[in-house]
């Protein structure tokens, strides 16, 4: 099965998030509704993504890719934070995907956030598809934005192939993507089928030593610290054992090596959990503030 890693990059409130949930109910991963990639109590509180998550969807999803007719391909998604503040969340990030899509609004046009992630993007030899979103809005101009876009893309040095990027109109909040302004589409996938003809699929190279390179940091109550990353070259296995090195050559027993299966039906499980568990610490804070208020009184 082919892989392609890509990860959602834009100006805080430009839409990519939703842009996100959207592609992962589309193709079966997600079916509850009220599931959000940004899934932390501070995040759903400000409407913002603080911190960078990675997912996966199949595409064409496995009941649609008929004998013969339609290979699935797996494709790695990463949410990146969309405010200045957490720009090193987006830093670290674009050194494990192999392209970006830079999501941008048609009536705000290229924003502060867009030229710092746009930037590193271009330094590190990516070619980006950008999405001009949000085509729905009484005072949206996408001509204007896709000039403006260019523009950037050119003060910040691209070269020739960086500045033939191609383009997608979508409604993030509709689910609804398209190449040309005046063509019909009910659903994300002129954006899917874009990202698997723009971006190139993710090699192999098993027979070398093993190199990953982790970008993120997880905890989780019963694995205690995790660190997700992505695998360059060579193999390991499911339960081998790993071990930390420090810069000093000191080293120290870790703890096993476990798949990252990072779907969206995985992802909606833990969310899903996280939310009511969130919601009962609420609830259980709420109760002890009444009480607390009533012995006090």
């Amino acid at each position: 099965m082919e892989i392609r890693n890509i990860a959602i990059i834009a100006h805080v409130d430009h839409g990519k998030t939703t842009l996100t949930d959207a592609i992962l109910r589309q193709t079966g991963m997600v079916t509850d509704e009220t599931v959000s990639m940004d899934s932390n109590a501070l995040e759903q509180e400000r409407g913002i993504t603080i911190y960078a998550k990675n997912t996966s969807i199949f595409y064409p999803p496995s009941q649609d890719a008929s004998d013969g007719q339609a290979k699935t391909t797996k494709i790695n998604i990463v949410d990146t934070p969309g405010h200045a503040d957490f720009g090193s969340e987006v830093e670290r990030v674009l050194r494990s995907i192999d392209s970006v899509i830079l999501v941008v609004d048609a009536q705000e046009g290229p924003m502060p956030q867009t030229r710092f992630v746009l930037k590193k993007s271009l330094e590190l030899g990516l070619k980006p598809i950008v999405v001009i979103n949000k085509i729905d809005k009484p005072a949206a101009n996408p001509a204007k934005t896709l000039d403006l876009v260019f523009e950037l893309f050119f003060d910040l040095g691209a070269n020739e192939e960086q500045l033939d990027f191609p383009v997608v109109y979508a409604i993030g909040r509709e689910g609804v993507a398209k190449l040309n302004l005046a063509d019909e589409s009910k659903d994300l996938s002129p954006l899917l089928d874009t990202i698997l003809k723009k971006v190139p699929p993710a090699g192999s190279n098993s027979e070398s030593d093993l190199a990953m390179q982790p970008f993120n940091l997880g905890y989780d109550n019963f694995l205690g610290r995790l660190a997700i990353g992505r695998i360059y070259s060579g193999k390991i296995k499911t339960g081998s054992a790993v071990f930390v090195k420090k810069p000093t050559g000191e080293t120290r027993t870790g703890g096993s090596f476990r798949r990252g299966h990072c779907d969206g039906r995985r992802t909606a499980r833990y969310l899903h959990r996280r939310n009511n568990l969130l919601k009962r610490k609420s609830n259980s804070l709420a109760r002890h503030q009444h009480r607390r208020a009533n012995h006090f009184s």
